[in-house]
């Protein structure tokens, strides 16, 4: 078993460079299924979901080749009529995506529940919604969903939820549909906005991207592309909680500052303030973290919500921030019922928070934290975690980071770049 063993307390600086975006690129590798001609995906992030997704498309058949650094070429080519490896399917939430282009290619899929980070309930209904209305045929067993179609036919849809996976599942499912399809109450993330761009490039007809509402005209094939990837505005929110609570001045280069307007809104009720220089943001040091009251001196509260709202993922990052600001502010988690269940491991650190309800955190701060040994129980909580360590008193040491690995590439080398006394060890 790795850890990190981090020793607390130091400030950094330099320039740090976001990888590219997780949540692109696993459904970006499921478009692949959607043509025979070469996919070449550049700025891909080398983590253990990519890796996991590589994994079970490469046993459907899908040809892997790395003509440089973090560049994917891949071509499906004929592919046989079998079903992805359970196995691998379970290790990542994402191989739910690969339903729609296994339907439009073969007509058929059977996938086991998928896996992914255990925050609560992360029902499919979305997905089996927009899979009937394109006219699948879907079944549920206690442990596979199966659906068959003998053509995808386009539909007006209507979300149940703003659903960004499930969206993606209705784009990759109708952009080989024979006729039109609207989706109403899209999601509108960058990363789902990346997916619809890319399948443009491949020759998908897609109007709507950016917003709420989608309208794909099907075409009867797609060719291959070659599509750069955006940056992970997950890394980006990460790295401006990580400079506040150090008193770091970063550089974080090409972090697109138009993507972090709500993020600034958020942070900024913690006293984080940073400048756009160009496509960079420039964290200042020693930044005085103070909680801005509302009017009246109300509590002020940080909550999420879909795009453009403040992004669930960066809800840790936000609570493990708070903790090293002056006064109080109320943390609202509406999205998953157990984002909130690393706080005991903040709590044993020195951090004074009431955990409310499984949606509701009060944090008190400012607090000294001091080293601990510590786990990972998912990818954001686990970077909160890493980030909490990095501005505590002594020595911590976070075992099962394997989570953070699943999200975050050679994080251990990028923070001692720009000064971090981090390691990776064995167990």
């Amino acid at each position: 078993m790795e850890a990190f063993v981090i020793e607390g307390g130091r400030r950094l600086s330099g320039t740090i460079r976001p990888s590219g975006n997780k949540n692109s690129a696993l459904p970006l590798l499921a478009a692949s299924l959607l043509t025979d001609q070469p996919l070449v995906l550049r700025n891909v992030p080398r983590i253990r979901d990519v890796m996991a997704k590589r994994q079970i498309l490469s046993a459907l058949g899908v040809a892997f080749d790395e003509p440089g650094a973090n560049v994917l070429r891949m071509q499906s080519g004929s592919m046989p009529a079998m079903d992805p490896d359970p196995e691998l399917c379970r290790r990542i939430r994402t191989s739910i995506l690969l339903a729609g282009p296994l339907l439009a290619r073969l007509g058929h899929v059977r996938l086991p529940r998928p896996g992914g980070d255990r925050i609560g309930p992360r029902p499919l209904d979305t997905h089996f919604q927009v899979l009937r209305a394109l006219g699948a045929k879907v079944e549920i067993t206690p442990h596979f969903y199966e659906a068959r179609t003998d053509g995808l036919r386009g539909a007006d849809i209507f979300l149940e939820e703003m659903s960004v996976t499930g969206t993606e599942q209705a784009v990759l499912a109708a952009v080989l549909a024979d006729g039109d399809t609207v989706i109403c109450n899209a999601a509108s993330e960058p990363h789902v906005q990346d997916l619809c761009r890319c399948l443009c490039g491949m020759g998908a007809r897609i109007s709507g991207i950016g917003t709420n509402t989608l309208e794909i005209r099907g075409v009867s094939r797609l060719s291959g592309a070659d599509f750069a990837i955006g940056p992970d505005y997950m890394e980006v929110g990460s790295f401006l909680g990580l400079a506040a609570v150090t008193g770091s001045e970063l550089r974080i280069q090409g972090a697109r500052p138009r993507e972090h307007r709500v993020t600034r809104i958020a942070f900024g009720k913690l006293g984080v303030d940073w400048r756009d220089d160009g496509d960079d943001i420039v964290i200042p040091a020693h930044q005085e973290l103070r909680i801005q009251a509302g009017p009246h001196g109300a509590i002020p509260k940080i909550d999420d919500a879909p795009w453009p709202g403040f992004p669930s993922d960066l809800m840790s990052i936000a609570l493990t921030v708070a903790t090293q600001a002056e006064g109080t502010v109320l943390i609202h988690e509406k999205m998953f019922q157990s984002r909130l269940f690393f706080v005991d491991k903040l709590i044993d650190m020195g951090a004074r928070i009431i955990l409310c309800d499984p949606h509701r955190a009060v944090v008190s701060g400012r607090s000294q934290l001091f080293g601990e040994s510590l786990t990972s129980p998912d990818i954001r909580a686990g970077m909160a975690i890493l980030i909490a360590a990095l501005c505590a008193q002594g020595q911590s040491v976070i075992s099962n980071i394997e989570q953070i690995d699943r999200g975050y590439e050679n994080i251990e080398r990028r923070l001692s770049a720009i000064g971090a006394a981090i390691r990776r060890v064995t167990l």
